[in-house]
């Protein structure tokens, strides 16, 4: 049986601070990062993994990653869901390294990142593309991925299951359907708070051309501010085209409320990450004000427990999940899980360094084996850095393609990990501002 004879984990970073890509109101400076992580065996082909983080305390999160090598280095390749499901269990099972969380922050992430890269070597060796190769898996593999401890009150293994066994009709014709349509994208490339009004309404103009169906904003800085580029925004794209929001966590529920009633002659259709990730209450208060207006928020709440409250409550519209920011496929299978129980519609988080490449995955495994629907369904895209990966995404009129190279596309390329290793590439060492 090949192993896994060694973990390699890099610290990545790219100087996006320089053009204010990625700039928003609760992070005006973003320098998109990756805790970048190596699966090698002794057989080919390696695995790969990485979280994603936006600078400083990249260093932090590489530790972390590599502190969990004793779970990881001299196991079996995994090949099986019975061997994910192990591997997943043996590193949330840690009980001295799960106290820094628990299932939470920096240790949670650094879990996420190794389990990805487990998925990606699976499905490497099964010559799949890793929605393909989850889709491929039975409802009970499925369902022996997922930890239900914490989630039973909401999702029990027989509703799981349920859920699971509802979805297998029409599974071929679904993976046809992405093969030939792919999977409805968003744009949030003229959205950063840091771009000029020009490069708003250039950027805006383009994504319409280019085919998207819906753009997004960040807001939160200056309400003026906001109301003049939401108008902007809005006279350059038409009433046709929808336009989220995205706060970055910047308001108090009151300050979401007031803020988001002075945009609404302007018609968002969702208003992101308005408070806290963590206030699931205030969530709820949040759009029971706002209604119609949506709420979604995901790309930082920290665990499925999280989810189900959010669920539970009625205090989202829109689930958000990140591929880097929990424990990985199995519990973003549980969260997909989650929102098919609730009937809630999953927009993953992507930008950053590797997520879109990452969660076009999950999404297109979404619509083939859990929900069966991509309806008011779309996944983020952010048009920079993909050049940097061996299987980049690939977004063509609106419209993600699906991924046919086998693994979950996180693999980046040699001389990117040589250019832009953090502190001693080439990048930080010549070009240091």
């Amino acid at each position: 049986m090949a192993k896994i004879v060694a973990m390699e984990v890099r610290d990545v970073r790219f100087p996006t601070s320089r053009d204010l890509d990625g700039s928003d109101a609760m992070n005006p400076d973003p320098d998109y990062s990756a805790a970048y992580v190596e699966l090698h065996t002794d057989a080919g082909p390696d695995g790969y993994g990485l979280a994603f983080t936006i600078g400083r305390g990249n260093d932090v999160q590489a530790a972390a990653i590599r502190a969990l090598a004793p779970h990881v280095v001299g196991r079996d390749v995994p090949e099986d869901a019975e061997a994910l499901g192990a591997l997943s269990r043996a590193l949330v099972g840690d009980s001295q390294f799960r106290w820094l969380g628990p299932e939470k922050g920096v240790a949670h992430m650094a879990i996420g990142a190794i389990v990805n890269a487990a998925w990606d070597l699976a499905a490497r060796r099964a010559g799949l593309p890793l929605w393909k190769f989850a889709s491929r898996m039975t409802p009970e593999e499925l369902v022996s991925l997922v930890d239900f401890r914490y989630l039973s009150d909401a999702l029990t293994e027989q509703e799981a299951l349920d859920i699971l066994r509802a979805a297998e009709p029409g599974k071929a014709e679904r993976i046809a359907k992405l093969e030939a349509e792919g999977y409805r994208a968003y744009s949030t490339s003229a959205g950063w708070l840091g771009y000029s009004d020009a490069k708003l309404v250039r950027l805006a103009e383009q994504a319409v051309a280019d085919g998207f169906e819906m753009i997004k904003l960040k807001v939160g800085g200056n309400l003026e501010d906001d109301v003049r580029r939401m108008k902007l925004a809005r006279e350059t794209v038409g009433a046709e085209i929808r336009i989220a929001v995205d706060a970055n966590q910047r308001w108090d529920v009151a300050t979401a409320v007031s803020w988001m009633t002075a945009l609404a002659p302007f018609d968002p259709y969702w208003i992101e990450e308005p408070t806290s990730p963590d206030d699931v209450l205030g969530h709820a208060a949040i759009a029971k004000a706002l209604a119609p207006i949506k709420v979604a928020t995901g790309e930082h709440v920290q665990n499925r427990v999280v989810f189900k409250q959010l669920l539970q409550a009625n205090a989202i519209d829109v689930l958000q999940l990140d591929a880097a920011r929990v424990g990985g496929v199995n519990e973003n299978l549980a969260i997909l899980l989650l929102a098919a129980k609730f009937g809630v519609p999953v927009c993953p988080h992507a930008g950053g360094v590797g997520l879109c490449e990452l969660v076009r995955h999950l999404s297109m495994f979404d619509f083939v084996a859990v929900s069966g629907s991509d309806s008011d369904r779309s996944i983020e895209w952010v048009d920079h850095l993909h050049d940097h990966f061996t299987d980049p995404a690939v977004v063509r009129d609106g419209r993600y393609l699906a991924p046919t190279a086998p693994g979950f596309s996180a693999r980046m390329h040699d001389a990117t990990l040589r250019r832009f290793s953090f502190p001693d590439g080439p990048e930080w060492t010549e070009n240091a501002q």
